[in-house]
């Protein structure tokens, strides 16, 4: 196995040059780099990641924390991640939290152990330990998908990098209301988080813009998982003047209402119109094909990483809140033909 002495000698520099290349820690001139990367190739040499992690303090990995990565929404995300990740030369440590905020902040301190250079996290609806925890110990962090509210004392918070929620949720609720639709129940996810809280903001804003009351009996929770969003399709299925239109808030819920809608005997859009908030590859396979709010999932977790690159880089700049643009896919769950895909802006700030 070549060594980095064996590196220096084919390079003709020294041994101190070929760990400056390798670990970054002094300029090297652009035709000495390139003959180090040169012998580096052709003896078949591999740097030791543990040595190198020694001489920099860093170990070029970065700790994933997301739950429910069975859900293909995270799924993309982490796909996201792990490809801009490796693009930058750093590995990827992944962890369950499990919505559960005990669980979260265990496997985040497991992460931080395992000296990694930074985290990327989803939050659960209860993040209070996280944060603590992130903040007490300096480590540097961009929160994901659900965004948290900056500190009351006025410290810079956490780097967040998330999609729109409200505005891409009020369009799927004006686009039922022009259909004629005016009573549109709502199958909102788990309450505390901030994705739940934003799109139960953007349908209210959507029935607010076609002129209609907001009716609470309307808005039931399935808490993010198909089996609650089965019974709270149920529950909205029996109020006296049930809705004439479903909205579901993300795409397990989506699941779990349409086993509903079937148990009950009812075709969509026939007998009730169904949108749904995130797309998912098989959503085109159903029949009818689903209206959907797709999120760029890829792009959120790729952002993620870019946006953690530059903490590292730069430890004290200011924390930002990254939102990426949704996408309306207008199929025919909604009760009318397709057409064209339609963008849904979204703001950085």
């Amino acid at each position: 196995m070549a060594t980095m002495a064996d590196v220096a000698r084919r390079a003709g520099v020294s041994v101190a040059t070929v760990s400056h290349v390798l670990n970054e820690t002094r300029p090297v001139l652009p035709h000495t780099r390139q003959a180090v990367l040169d012998a580096m190739e052709e003896l078949g040499y591999t740097p030791n990641t543990l040595a190198r992690s020694l001489v920099t303090s860093r170990t070029r990995s970065i700790g994933l924390a997301v739950s429910a990565i069975s859900n293909p929404y995270f799924t993309e995300i982490l796909q996201g991640v792990e490809a801009a990740a490796l693009e930058h030369g750093y590995s990827l440590l992944i962890a369950d939290p499990h919505d559960d905020p005990v669980h979260e902040r265990k496997v985040v301190q497991l992460l931080h152990e395992r000296r990694v250079d930074g985290m990327i996290v989803a939050p659960s609806a209860d993040p209070r330990e996280l944060l603590a925890y992130l903040g007490r110990h300096i480590v540097p962090a961009v929160l994901l998908d659900r965004v948290v509210d900056a500190p009351a004392d006025g410290s810079t918070g956490f780097d967040q990098v998330c999609a729109d929620s409200a505005e891409p949720m009020a369009r799927l609720v004006t686009h039922l209301a022009d259909l004629g639709h005016r009573r549109i129940g709502l199958v909102a996810g788990l309450p505390g988080l901030s994705t739940t809280g934003e799109r139960l903001a953007g349908y209210r804003d959507g029935l607010a813009a076609a002129g209609l009351a907001h009716d609470e009996g309307l808005v039931v929770h399935g808490n993010s998982e198909s089996p609650g969003a089965e019974q709270a399709t149920t529950a909205l299925l029996s109020l006296t003047s049930p809705p004439t239109a479903l909205v579901t808030a993300n795409n397990a819920m989506t699941m779990g209402a349409l086993r509903s809608l079937r148990d009950h005997g009812l075709s969509v859009p026939d007998d009730i119109a169904l949108c749904c908030f995130d797309d998912f590859a098989w959503a085109d396979l159903f029949s009818p094909r689903l209206t959907a709010i797709a999120q760029p999932s890829r792009d959120i977790g790729a952002k993620a990483v870019s946006v953690l690159l530059d903490r590292l880089a730069a430890p004290d700049r200011p924390a930002r809140t990254v939102r990426l643009p949704c996408t309306f896919v207008h199929r025919t769950s909604c009760g009318c033909p397709e057409q064209s895909l339609t963008s849904v802006k979204g703001t950085a700030s």
